[in-house]
């Protein structure tokens, strides 16, 4: 197994690198220096809901695959899903690794496995995937993540892990 980098990875740059050489227009980050705000869990973690959130493009056998980039939908995926029914898509990483193991973008396995060792108490009925990269942070900010707060919120998440991509 490879170390850990000894340097922290610059992902703004990488990001750029990777648009820059799929011939997009330069992307513009949407910048916010406020302080999000926090909220401490009332209760221990084995005891808490889990939910997952993935900027991957995956989806399960059957559900429509994600099509262009600026797709500002998400697809629930039945946290019992196994990987073999799991598929993933995007048009801004490399997807070999993630279409050979979905859980290095989905890490379904890990969380249930999480859940049968008592550190988490139970994951969310769905995770939930969209593609990541959407040029309008309007969009993303407006639409698509008060979408993906009402579904975790429906799913009573206590928890959330967010995996970006």
């Amino acid at each position: 197994m490879p170390s850990a980098p000894s340097t922290p990875v610059d992902y703004l740059a990488r990001s750029n690198e990777r648009y820059d050489a799929l011939g997009y227009p330069p992307y513009r980050w949407a910048l916010d220096h406020s302080t999000p705000p926090f909220h401490a869990l009332t209760k221990p973690l084995n005891t808490c809901r889990v939910g997952l959130v993935s900027s991957g493009g995956s989806y399960v056998v059957g559900q429509a695959a994600f099509h262009f980039r600026d797709d500002i939908s998400y697809r629930a995926i039945p946290t019992e899903t196994a990987s073999s029914h799991v598929r993933v898509t995007h048009f801004a990483y490399n997807t070999d690794d993630a279409r050979q193991d979905p859980n290095c973008v989905l890490p379904l396995r890990s969380l249930r496995t999480l859940v049968e060792e008592g550190v988490i108490g139970s994951l969310a009925p769905n995770a939930l995937s969209f593609v990541g990269g959407i040029y309008s942070s309007r969009r993303c900010r407006e639409v698509l993540a008060p979408r993906i707060v009402e579904e975790l919120v429906a799913q009573e998440c206590d928890a959330v892990l967010l995996v970006p991509v």
